[in-house]
């Protein structure tokens, strides 16, 4: 396999995606599929003609980003909008790529894409593995119905997002763009994929159990105590001051994390809202009876972790990459803040000369040795595509 990657921060949206996407194609031959990253500023549509334009044929899967993306040629964002593109390339993949609106049910919905993903491959068998893209809000069951069709086969992939999380994100799969449903790529190669998911927080030694849920993502107790109380207690902070979306902010160094059945991964739930009844609003699902971890991590360590996760990707991997999909929830990024170019620099450097996207997300995907696919807030999902 091979790759590369092409950006543009051109105001026109039909020139951006041009320009992006004739950087992209230098070198590479027979590209099998392009993942593109842009601003919800843009007009999607006519960016994606202008990436047709210079890449016709090639399907072309992504979303919008949080503010931008970082490839090799450092963080790429502007206020008239964005694009960044990585292909892959190479005779010795096949890519079947879906998008599909959303119907009256998620799961189905993710049922129906996986049906349109094996038959733009042309197999009958299950992928490798695949990438999936979704809205916030129901990536478990959109991933439920994609399951029902190919098994428990590898995923990675991450959420849509927009600048302000006010519902602006969109997602778009070859020419067509949508707000809610779900994108897919599955892959057949002959070369191995490796998926470093990873929240890389530390415990702290907070724990409690979930004794009340509400509608899948709205914590409402915690040890048979209000939910945000429980958690001020923890934090050692006035509970009224972690009301509305103040939660949100303030978790960014200190969210809930819960374990898989084996312990290999935490998966961090980010709080996003404190409600008037002291319940949490939770960017993923939760379960009652389970128990949840209260995680730390300094700015510091949320920047210093862009490049010791990709570092240790390359050490999991056992082959020499091709190419690094990173997928960085939005979150982390608001809380880096102004030292954006401290995790550009870090993340360059670990990555050297293999081409790399960054993207920036409102939920990220991915899996841990054999434990099932799963979906995660304020995460690393870091893939390395094998040469």
């Amino acid at each position: 396999m091979k790759s590369n990657t092409g950006s543009s921060v051109a105001s026109d949206p039909k020139a951006a995606g041009r320009e992006a996407a004739g950087k992209v194609k230098k070198g590479l031959a027979d590209i099998k599929i392009a993942f593109a990253y842009a601003s919800v500023a843009y007009d999607l549509e006519a960016m994606l003609a202008g990436i047709n334009e210079e890449l016709p044929g090639v399907p072309v899967l992504g979303n919008t980003s949080f503010t931008g993306v970082i490839t090799p040629e450092g963080f790429i964002s502007g206020d008239k909008g964005f694009v960044g593109i990585l292909a892959l390339a190479g005779n010795d993949v096949t890519v079947g790529v879906a998008g599909k609106p959303k119907g009256d049910c998620a799961r189905e919905t993710g049922r129906l894409a996986a049906l349109e993903a094996l038959k733009s491959a042309g197999k009958t068998c299950p992928p490798d593995y695949f990438y999936m893209a979704a809205p916030p809000g129901e990536e478990e069951f959109f991933l439920k119905g994609v399951t029902e069709v190919i098994g428990r086969k590898p995923f990675f992939g991450g959420s849509a997002a927009d600048n302000a999380i006010a519902g602006e994100w969109k997602l778009f799969a070859n020419q067509k763009v949508f707000a809610d449903g779900i994108t897919l790529a599955f892959f057949y190669a002959e070369q191995p994929v490796t998926n470093l998911f990873t929240g890389a927080y530390r415990e702290t030694g907070d724990v409690g159990i979930i004794t009340k849920v509400r509608d899948n993502r709205v914590l409402e107790e915690i040890d048979g105590k209000p939910a945000l109380k429980r958690y001020a207690e923890w934090a050692g902070v006035d509970v009224e001051t972690l009301k509305g979306g103040k939660l949100l902010v303030y978790t960014i160094t200190s969210p809930l994390g819960i374990k898989d059945r084996l312990g290999d991964l935490t998966a961090i739930r980010h709080p996003m809202n404190g409600n008037d009844d002291y319940s949490m609003n939770i960017g993923a699902n939760l379960a009652e009876k389970t128990a949840v971890i209260r995680m730390a991590g300094s700015v510091d360590e949320l920047i210093s972790s862009g490049a010791s996760t990709l570092e240790a990707l390359k050490k999991k991997m056992k082959a020499p990459p091709a190419a690094f999909h990173l997928v960085h929830c939005g979150g982390r990024r608001a809380g880096i803040g102004g030292r954006i170019e401290e995790l550009v620099a870090g993340v360059k450097a670990a990555a050297g000369d293999v081409p790399f996207i960054m993207e920036f997300t409102f939920g990220e995907y991915g899996y841990e040795d054999d434990g099932n696919n799963t979906t995660g807030g304020l995460m690393l999902s870091y893939t390395g595509f094998a040469r």
